[in-house]
């Protein structure tokens, strides 16, 4: 026979639950805690996404044309590389707009997991613009063509503005890797379009046309540096590995040295999105199930001290009742 006891508790947006159940092995408890540690982007970042699109949109065409009839190569690439972050400003906004969704009988979690697969694709996506651009300045190396100077340095300096602006509206808000590889990318284009406006300088002051070819590996450099950590993370936490902000060692002694606890087990931290960390565990507590409270705290502290808004922790009082989920190498 088991018996259900369910307590519910609103404080802000906090939520409380646990779960008794009695069998004949041993007495099982679970706590269930989430609260107002769940992070979203907040709301005006969706300004930062349309005026930032809009931007680039407009500066994608400007270079595209002048680039075009500038005949540089290293304005057409940064065109190019231009072009791949307004999608990637689209899909990071798409993201972070479904990620708001409530959860659903089949998406439980919602659909914030979207984010980390948005911000995978975005790395992708720029790494992938990075190769195209390499393969046509090494074509420019051996048949170069003259390229227009001034007009290369007008446009690239007009991106300077643009990118700069742009990158300061997402320069807060780094805890989400989306706002994040926003934020990175039009920095990085910031400091390519710099790096065109040396290249029509150095072209007007020596008449090299190989240098535009060079400023574009140069610029291939810059975007392969500055995306390879946001690709890395977002791997990572594709595959549900430990977000980088939470120390998993930390969070193991923390939970151990909480009172009444003999032992854990069964210890897993993920992102749920690429703002919010889950944590399910198993504690041991021979003298019985500590209380309602315990769980409250011990999820407070998860929160506040490691950003876990979304904590389950499992109550076992009986220690030799080997649970099957006990050994380390069991998931």
């Amino acid at each position: 026979m088991t018996d259900h006891h369910h307590q519910h508790e609103h404080p802000v947006s906090d939520h409380n639950h646990t779960h008794d159940h009695h069998t004949g092995h041993g007495d099982h408890h679970h706590g269930h805690h989430h609260g107002a540690g769940h992070v979203h982007a907040p709301a005006s970042f969706g300004r930062a996404f349309a005026v930032g699109i809009g931007l680039n949109v407009g500066f994608v065409i400007l270079e595209a044309v002048y680039g075009y009839l500038a005949n540089s190569m290293a304005l057409l690439a940064d065109a190019g590389h231009n072009l791949s972050d307004v999608f990637g400003l689209v899909l990071a906004w798409a993201a972070i707009y479904m990620g708001s969704k409530p959860p659903s009988q089949r998406f439980t979690y919602g659909l914030g997991g979207f984010t980390v697969l948005a911000a995978l694709f975005n790395a992708l996506l720029v790494l992938l613009a990075a190769g195209a651009i390499a393969w046509e300045a090494f074509r420019r190396f051996h048949d170069p063509q003259p390229v227009a100077g001034m007009t290369v340095m007008i446009v690239a300096a007009v991106g300077i503005v643009i990118n700069t602006a742009t990158a300061l509206m997402f320069m807060r808000g780094q805890d989400d890797i989306n706002i994040k590889g926003a934020f990175l990318h039009m920095a990085a284009d910031a400091a390519v379009s710099a790096g065109v406006v040396i290249a029509g300088i150095a072209i007007l002051l020596t008449g090299k046309q190989w240098i535009d070819p060079a400023i574009s590996l140069l610029i291939v450099a810059v975007i392969v540096w500055s995306t390879w950590d946001l690709l890395r993370e977002s791997v990572i936490m594709a595959l549900a590995a430990v977000p980088r902000n939470v120390d998993a060692h930390a969070v193991r002694a923390f939970l151990a040295e909480r009172p009444g606890v003999a032992s854990l087990h069964d210890l897993h931290i993920w992102p749920m999105s690429t703002t919010q960390t889950a944590l399910t565990c198993h504690l041991v507590i021979p003298s019985g199930h500590p209380g309602d409270s315990f769980i409250a705290d011990t999820c407070t502290s998860l929160r506040e001290r490691f950003f876990i808004a979304h904590a389950t922790l499992q109550i076992e009082t009986d220690p030799d009742g080997h649970c099957h989920l006990a050994p380390d190498n069991v998931v």
